[in-house]
């Protein structure tokens, strides 16, 4: 199946359904406008509709058009930052509660798949690996940390030979197995998603950009506009994350986006799967600009590699991916590609989730910094508590550190190019 709306991926060619909901026109209301239809914008409207909330959400392209439907689809607990971090940034009994959240979101995606019966290549596993031998003790000190102190057993540490065993490479230096964690297609889980709102009863426009939106006042609602239509609704959930652009300039200055590149293989036989990958896990090393990859649901490898940081995309993605490959799987050089694609992300410059509320029916999360499809399934949930008025959940997030990029929205770019060379030259210094 080919999907001529969605930009040409493996996933948009093998997705199960194509989304054709209508265009917004004309006047409605709702209790809640959903602004972004990617994971973040569908677990707010589907967890609003399940609680009773008359939902309207407002896609500017398609339903998973953005990082939702292009991504690694890795699904692993925890947060950029280890609980031994965040204790000493926001104290023991937030970092216990983060820690908790955090495991709470991997299995919210697999109870969501669960009861909706998504069909998106679902398998478990996701092993971290070292790129660099210092990389290799912290991470074996962070499972320990993770066992004694947080009593957390569903962690291993893999020494270099026990992950050479499941992947077929000597590169790394060693790796921590996640056993609770998840893989999917990430595309295919975005529009199960949709289709589970849309019976809960959300109002699903697609093709329908917000070209600005007004603050709810006491007695009136806020209006979100868009070419065609209006929305009026007595809150506003912010789900753009790396396509907010112009939209919401309060928050702009919070996160950059960057592109990211994925290439996917012809279908592999089933020895060399088993050789390169023996578990069937999803990998992502240790390096600042991480190498992941997995097993697609039909045997091809799906590789993740290299970054850009304009809006230009390479003009030869595969090839700006397959040298990353190549570097731990030369053997893998007569293996045909026949995908290579990019999407935007964001990430923040603490590397942790920005959660913030503008206004007091206005509410955003953004910035997952590579942990999105977990976290913006949390996030959708936790935003959905904070509309009913919940708001404890949503809090601890938001006590989160968030600084701005220095110089805005206009200069953040320069500096983050700079600071993105000086760790992608690290990264190949041992």
């Amino acid at each position: 199946m080919t999907n001529s709306v969605h930009p040409p991926s493996y996933y948009a060619a093998t997705a199960n359904t194509l989304t054709d909901y209508p265009v917004l026109q004309g006047q409605v209301q709702a209790d809640v406008c959903v602004i972004g239809g990617g994971y973040t914008g569908l677990s707010s409207a589907l967890h609003l509709a399940k609680a009773g909330y008359s939902v309207v959400l407002l896609e500017a392209q398609r339903v998973g058009w953005g990082a939702s439907g292009r991504n690694g689809g890795q699904v692993c607990p925890g947060l950029n930052k280890g609980h031994d971090e965040l204790v000493p940034l926001v104290g023991r009994e937030i970092a216990d509660a983060l820690w908790s959240m955090a495991l709470e979101s991997v299995q919210l995606v697999e109870a969501l798949n669960n009861e909706h019966g998504i069909a998106c290549d679902f398998k478990r596993g996701v092993i971290n690996v070292a790129a660099k031998k210092r990389h290799a003790r912290d991470m074996q000190a962070s499972v320990e940390y993770n066992q004694c102190e947080l009593n957390y057993s569903a962690q291993d540490y893999l020494s270099a030979e026990e992950v050479e065993a499941r992947l077929g490479t000597n590169r790394f230096h060693g790796g921590q197995l996640w056993k609770e964690g998840l893989h999917l297609h990430p595309l295919n889980y975005a529009l199960g998603l949709a289709k589970a709102a849309e019976q809960a009863g959300v109002r699903i426009f697609e093709q329908s950009r917000v070209t600005k939106y007004t603050k709810s006042r006491a007695g009136q609602d806020a209006l979100v506009n868009t070419s065609e239509g209006e929305v009026s609704a007595k809150a506003v959930v912010l789900a753009c994350n790396g396509y907010l652009e112009k939209l919401e300039p309060r928050i702009a200055t919070r996160i950059m986006p960057i592109n990211n590149f994925i290439l996917a293989t012809e279908p592999l036989d089933q020895q060399l799967c088993r050789r390169i990958n023996r578990d069937d896990l999803a990998v992502a090393d240790s390096r600042f600009v991480v190498n992941y990859f997995k097993l697609s649901g039909d045997n091809r490898l799906l590789w993740g590699g290299g970054e850009t940081y304009s809006r230009r995309f390479p003009a030869d993605i595969p090839a700006f991916v397959r040298k990353h490959m190549l570097e731990y799987y030369p053997e893998l050089s007569d293996v045909r590609i026949d995908y290579g694609w990019g999407g935007t992300l964001a990430i923040t410059l603490d590397r942790l989730p920005h959660f913030a509320r503008p206004d007091a029916n206005l509410f955003a999360v953004q910035g997952y910094s590579g942990h999105g499809v977990a976290l913006a399934t949390l996030a959708g949930k936790l935003m959905a508590e904070a509309v009913s008025g919940s708001l404890e959940r949503f809090d601890i997030f938001a006590r989160l550190p968030s600084h701005p990029f220095p110089g805005g929205t206009l200069l953040r770019t320069p500096g983050l190019v700079a600071g993105m060379l000086y760790y992608a030259l690290r990264d190949r210094l041992y």
